[in-house]
């Protein structure tokens, strides 16, 4: 099954009716989500709270916030996040990042930065915290009965207990399970320090390649990695990342962007050309079991993202590539993933 997914971020927008038309459009392509990056490093509107904004505007399509684990609350965090997956019915996710500069780490005055090593490996006990959090409340813990006057199970509460390496949790969530029970979470683990998180923790690892081969070696890293920390490597989706300028419209690509792969730049790989060189390349790299799928993020947010949707979309589905419609309502659905267990309600932990 090959997985779409795209960025919807807009320099110096505000509003919010640009962001769920751009979120509604990747949904008439039936992309299995979209992200909304976020940063300390710049000023911008917070990415979990856009994101809310459009859950409403929207039925189907993957809502994928950034939200830091540097300088904020893990419990705070796993919240927001559970919350986002009420509020849009089971299809958020969580793009975890780190805050590497001391530009953002003066912003609160707590700690000075610290090494990627370092921030990555606390991003993972948060990405563990997290899971902990959304899992304290057994699915059935609600009781609501009016008539008893008793509105939860205490029995089905559950204390996470957490001890990291710079913080502690005792939990359990304020928030009840949410409906997908894990919300998606994405890591970009084109770096090294990243990568372990990524396969320890992560639902969806993108990954920053500019040539097939390079993304495929760091595919088969993170499956192997995954597999070491005990889990079923099919659990972990890798997406190929790259930035698609489609403004020539028809063009062929230019050289050393379509066909072989994109073209390395200081943003990143860049595909440059027209939808149907774009559909090219998504369908080698992933019949040739080179990834999974992609995560495009445009140069242009709205020309671009309407091309993708219109040509290379369109063109994938009509060869029977890609989804013509959602099969189900969550994003752990369109990911092909399933509903985690409840680690307490399985293992009867302590309560």
């Amino acid at each position: 099954m090959l997985h779409l997914s795209a960025a919807v971020d807009q320099p110096s927008a505000y509003d919010a009716g640009s962001y769920v038309e751009l979120a509604r459009l990747a949904e008439r392509g039936g992309l299995d989500f979209v992200t909304l990056g976020d940063t300390f490093a710049r000023p911008g509107p917070d990415a979990l709270a856009v994101l809310s904004r459009v859950a409403p505007a929207t039925t189907r399509v993957g809502l994928v916030p950034t939200v830091t684990t540097t300088h904020t609350e893990p419990f705070h965090v796993q919240a927001a996040v559970a919350t986002l997956d009420w509020v849009s019915r089971g299809r958020a996710g969580w793009r975890i990042e780190v805050s590497a500069t001391e530009g953002e780490a003066r912003l609160f005055g707590r700690r000075h930065a610290a090494p990627a090593e370092t921030l990555w490996h606390e991003a993972g006990e948060v990405a563990d915290v997290a899971a902990r959090l959304w899992d304290s409340w057994e699915d059935d813990a609600e009781i609501r009965d009016v008539s008893t006057g008793r509105f939860i199970d205490r029995d089905k509460l559950h204390h996470v207990d957490f001890e990291g390496t710079g913080f502690s949790v005792k939990g359990p969530s304020t928030v009840p399970r949410p409906p997908q029970g894990h919300p998606v979470r994405v890591v970009d683990a084109t770096e090294g320090p990243a990568r372990r998180t990524a396969a320890r923790y992560a639902d969806v690892a993108l990954v920053r390649a500019a040539s097939p081969a390079q993304a495929g070696a760091v595919r088969d890293q993170l499956r192997a990695d995954a597999k070491d920390f005990g889990r079923d490597p099919d659990t972990l989706r890798v997406l190929a990342s790259l930035l698609v300028d489609l403004g020539d419209g028809e063009h062929a690509a230019e050289p050393g962007h379509g066909g072989g792969g994109p073209r390395q730049t200081a943003q990143g790989p860049l595909y440059r050309g027209g939808p149907v060189d774009l559909a090219e390349l998504v369908t080698a790299w992933h019949t040739d079991g080179i990834v999974d799928g992609f995560h495009l993020t445009p140069a242009e947010p709205r020309r671009d993202l309407e091309r993708l949707v219109n040509g290379t979309v369109a063109l994938l589905q009509h060869r029977g590539l890609f989804r013509t419609f959602y099969p189900g309502s969550t994003l752990r659905e369109h990911l092909g993933l399933a509903r985690p267990a409840n680690q307490y309600a399985v293992t009867g932990g302590t309560s």
